[in-house]
């Protein structure tokens, strides 16, 4: 059966690999970010079955407006992975009120946002897949990450509890963590810090494998937990970083 689905962040990196492999399986796929350009390559690269939709996961009108273009073109959403997300490497006490705000409000309130537009729906259907996108961060700290770091941590939590609340209408919730993973937004972490690409390099030998991850091999676990083989996996955080966390 062809599911529609949705997926935040799609416009490259992580993002474009889980949207790419989702359209791999027959879904068809609303790519929404607010970066146009980018959502619209991978739209192009899925052809017929994708689908640009701008959408700025900080507005609950614009999240409201992309469901609904997606719905309208697609049918309701019945899988939904929220991979959006911002960070800057700072130390902790070299933030403001300003920073934390926005990375809480992209990481943690943005996911918010998009489930409380899908999930109804899914409810109603009695079938539903819900993948957010946390981070290796929140379960080990990373240093220079303090806010994103516990924002990450809150998608981790609340997708146990949403788990719990949705499970017996058929809808599963769970959690993909990276690990420094080759991606668009790592790069611009690592060019606006000064010590970034010093961190950078820190992580990645910290990783048992010796490297850091590729996004294709992030969004294969995305494709598990959206699967009907993954029926009776719900509440369960999943870590694909080479090792650095065992659990």
């Amino acid at each position: 059966m062809s599911r529609t689905a949705m997926v935040t962040g799609g416009a490259s990196g992580i993002g474009r690999e889980i949207a790419v492999g989702l359209a791999s399986t027959g879904a068809r796929v609303g790519v929404a970010d607010i970066d146009l350009a980018g959502a619209t390559a991978t739209a192009s690269s899925i052809g017929e079955s994708g689908l640009v939709v701008p959408m700025d996961v900080t507005r609950s009108d614009s999240v409201g407006d992309a469901v609904a273009t997606v719905t309208e073109h697609f049918g309701p959403v019945e899988i939904l992975v929220n991979c959006a997300g911002w960070d800057e490497l700072k130390p902790f006490l070299d933030t403001d009120e300003d920073f934390w705000e926005r990375v809480i409000d992209i990481n943690y309130k943005g996911m918010l946002r998009t489930v409380y537009a899908c999930a109804p729906s899914m409810i109603e259907r009695g079938w539903g897949r819900i993948v957010n996108i946390g981070s290796d961060a929140a379960r080990v700290g990373s240093s220079l990450e303090a806010v994103y770091s516990g924002a990450k941590g809150g998608v981790i939590s609340f997708t146990k509890t949403l788990a719990r609340e949705v499970a017996r209408h058929g809808v599963t919730a769970n959690v993909v963590c990276p690990g420094p993973t080759d991606t668009p937004l790592l790069e611009g972490i690592v060019a606006a810090s000064d010590d970034g690409e010093k961190v950078i390099n820190a992580m990645a030998r910290a990783v048992p494998m010796k490297r850091i991850g590729q996004p294709a091999e992030v969004a294969s676990a995305v494709l598990y937990f959206a699967s009907e083989e993954a029926a009776f996996v719900t509440g369960q955080t999943l870590s694909v970083s080479g090792g650095l966390t065992m659990a």
